[in-house]
């Protein structure tokens, strides 16, 4: 049986923290699916098909990742209604600091009453990469700070693009 792990977020945009989370994820399972959120209950800069091209284009494109083991998808279900579909009983989260960990440790347990099949994997971002947020990332470039340290070049063309 092949381990298949999705990881849900709404990755706007992707930055260096959720890549270390993905290329720690494919070298752990037989497939990971990165699923990108399109629940509208929040103010995104980017629209769910322009994150997920974000995401593929860090990827594929920026960083030269050449893995078939990797699927982006949107989805607007529960996730765990997502692993069901895709025969998956592992949601993979990142972790970056200790402030994480109690909405993270909450959102695990929703999701093990909704289904206890499903195992919630936590993995934590190189040293370099822990203090990266989306949230901090569009605040800089807002500001016209430095993002090389953050994300890609596709992310750094787009968001300038939106600010």
């Amino acid at each position: 049986m092949k381990n298949v792990a999705i990881y849900p977020g709404t990755f706007d945009p992707i930055t260096y923290g959720h890549i270390d989370v993905i290329k720690k994820g494919v070298n752990l399972f037989d497939k990971l699916i990165i699923a990108v959120s399109d629940i509208g209950d929040k103010n995104h800069l980017f629209t769910t098909d322009e994150r997920i091209k974000l995401v593929k284009n860090s990827l594929y494109r920026d960083l030269k990742i050449k893995s078939k083991k990797i699927t982006v998808i949107k989805f607007s279900s529960l996730t765990t209604t997502l692993c069901q579909k895709y025969k998956s009983n592992i949601i993979l989260r990142g972790l970056r600091a200790v402030s994480d960990f109690e909405y993270e440790f909450q959102l695990a347990g929703m999701n093990r009453k909704l289904n206890e099949k499903i195992e919630t994997i936590f993995l934590m971002s190189d040293v370099d990469n822990q203090v990266i947020s989306s949230r901090l990332v569009k605040e800089i470039a807002t500001l016209k700070g430095d993002l090389k340290k953050f994300i890609t070049k596709s992310v750094i063309k787009e968001i300038k693009k939106k600010v």
